[in-house]
């Protein structure tokens, strides 16, 4: 499933565990057993675990009979080659109904990106789709929940900027520059390291440091003379800091600029300029 600039191809972010933390010591699972006196084990799951799963199947969002999971990226479908053959072929189909139901109904996108994870919570992708819909849905703490999970299965830096942005949703910017500052984020692509220092202006700009701000934008050296689309967000991201610091006329510029590179509307540049006059 390609959902946007930030899905799963360009950080390949999931590959490790995914069991919500509840791996034991070295990383590997509970064995299933828990030591009573005269040596005695009884399975770990709780009583009415296998009801509760047939409950969740049950209330499951409806499928179209013409969803193809053929329109998933191979990679993915290469990852859920580890379930069975008829779950496998569930889950993609509610995979792709999350990536169709993204932008017009983010609750009943999530709904069937649940319906997945609930399926097959240890394939990587997969609580990565939940975590995205769910960031797109507001539901921030679930998104870090299931993006946390994705980089314990497969590794990688991640999706640090919807990360960030989802601790900023979270009324928390101070950890959204804590995720700036990590490691991971050395590791990024130009595209997501542009993304990710939008978001960081973003938490300057919740703490009331704007400056801040436009120094964070200002190290990507952004240019008036760029002529790429997928440099938009990061001009508008600039226009806006220097109208914060009422740098109005220079705002002005920028937001020329990014009206004329915008080809594909990602921002709302021209009603800027209007506002502006």
């Amino acid at each position: 499933m390609a959902y946007d600039s930030q899905s799963r191809g360009r950080q390949s972010d999931d590959r490790r565990r995914g069991d919500g933390g509840r791996e034991g010591r070295r990383g590997r699972p509970n064995d299933g057993r828990s030591q009573h006196r005269g040596g005695t084990s009884t399975n770990p799951r709780r009583q009415g675990y296998r009801e509760d799963r047939m409950s969740q199947r049950l209330s499951e969002p409806d499928i179209p009979d013409d969803v193809d999971v053929n329109d998933l990226d191979r990679s993915v479908l290469q990852d859920l080659k580890v379930l069975s053959k008829d779950n496998a072929q569930r889950v993609a189909q509610h995979m792709i109904m999350a990536g169709t139901l993204l932008e017009d109904d983010p609750q009943l996108a999530l709904r069937h990106a649940r319906a997945a994870k609930n399926r097959a919570g240890r394939v990587g992708v997969v609580r990565e789709t939940n975590g995205i819909v769910a960031y797109h849905a507001g539901e921030w703490k679930e998104a870090l929940s299931e993006l946390r999970a994705a980089r314990r299965i497969s590794g990688g830096p991640g999706l640090l900027a919807v990360m960030a942005d989802a601790e900023r949703g979270l009324g928390r910017p101070e950890r959204a520059l804590e995720i700036g500052r990590s490691p991971e984020a050395r590791e990024l692509d130009p595209d997501a390291k542009r993304e990710l220092a939008i978001v960081l202006a973003g938490a300057r700009h919740d703490l009331g440091q704007d400056e801040a701000a436009l120094a964070t934008l200002d190290r990507l050296q952004p240019s008036l003379e760029s002529t790429e689309p997928s440099l938009a967000r990061l001009s508008y991201a600039y226009a806006d800091a220097l109208l914060r610091l009422g740098r109005s006329d220079e705002a002005m510029q920028w937001f020329e600029h990014v009206a004329k590179i915008d080809l594909d509307g990602l921002t709302d540049a021209a009603d800027r300029l209007e506002e502006l006059g």
